[in-house]
Order: C-alpha cells, then sequence, then structure tokens
C-alpha cells in the first residue's frame, strides 16, 4: 500500500511539473517577444554567417594552396642554378615569399572571421532570443588560419 501511495504521489507530482518544462511559441512574458520568431531570426543569423565563414575559409584555402604552389615553383628553379649562391639566393627568396603569403592568408582569413561573428552577434542580439538558443560559445572551435 505505502508503494502505491508513494508511486501516485510521484506521479501526480510529475503531471503538474510537466507544463512548467513544456516548450512555448508565445511571447516571452517579460519581454513581449515571440519565442518562435526570435528562434527563427537567430536561424537566419547564423546562416548568414556560416555563408560568409564558408566564403572566407575557401578563399584561405586557396590562398594557402597558390601559396605551396609558388613555393614548389621557385624551390624547383632555385635548384636548377649552377652556383651554390644563387641556389642560396634563390631558396631564401622562395621561403620567404612563401612566409609573406601564409601571413598574409593567415590574416585575411582571422579578419573575414572576426568579422562574421562580428556580424552575428550584432543580429543575434536584435533577435532578442532566449540566450539558450545561441550557440556563440562555440567560436572558439573555428579554424585559427596560422
Amino acid at each position: 500500500m505505502k508503494k502505491f501511495i508513494a508511486v501516485s504521489v510521484l506521479g501526480m507530482v510529475a503531471m503538474m511539473a510537466a507544463p512548467a518544462f513544456a516548450e512555448t511559441t508565445s511571447t516571452t512574458p517579460s519581454t513581449g517577444v515571440n519565442t518562435a520568431a526570435a528562434i527563427a531570426c537567430v536561424g537566419t543569423a547564423v546562416a548568414a554567417r556560416e555563408a560568409s565563414l564558408d566564403t572566407a575559409i575557401t578563399a584561405h584555402e586557396q590562398s594557402v594552396t597558390a601559396a605551396y604552389t609558388a613555393r614548389a615553383t621557385a624551390l624547383q628553379q632555385a635548384y636548377a642554378l649552377s652556383t651554390t649562391s644563387s641556389v642560396r639566393t634563390a631558396v631564401k627568396a622562395a621561403w620567404t615569399t612563401f612566409s609573406a603569403s601564409m601571413k598574409s592568408a593567415g590574416q585575411t582569413w582571422r579578419t573575414a572571421r572576426q568579422g562574421a561573428w562580428k556580424t552575428f552577434r550584432t543580429a543575434e542580439k536584435a533577435c532578442r532570443a532566449p540566450a539558450s538558443v545561441n550557440d556563440g560559445a562555440n567560436s572558439s572551435s573555428e579554424a585559427t588560419g596560422n
């Protein structure tokens, strides 16, 4: 009998608490914001951020590939030279150019990444959505562009 009463009481408590945990699509009383619309707004901001990041990382990858291709060509030409001093000079120039190209590609990526996230944060804030739907805490997972 005691088990039956305990189970009945737990069942009643669970039934009374369930509506408190239900997802709503109505307006938030304290802010007057339509939750569903705010979430959709954040979704649009995320889509714009991801498209911007996709474009930027594609450009970064192309820059890195071009830097490696140019380095390979320059080194091939350097080792086709006949004197030690001319080889050394050409190799140094190939690596200096490569290093500058990689640095530039990394800086361009970092600037684009930061801009995409800044634009997202501004748009997301304007949505006035619940903080629990924001994925901004994951921004540190992005490639650094080194």
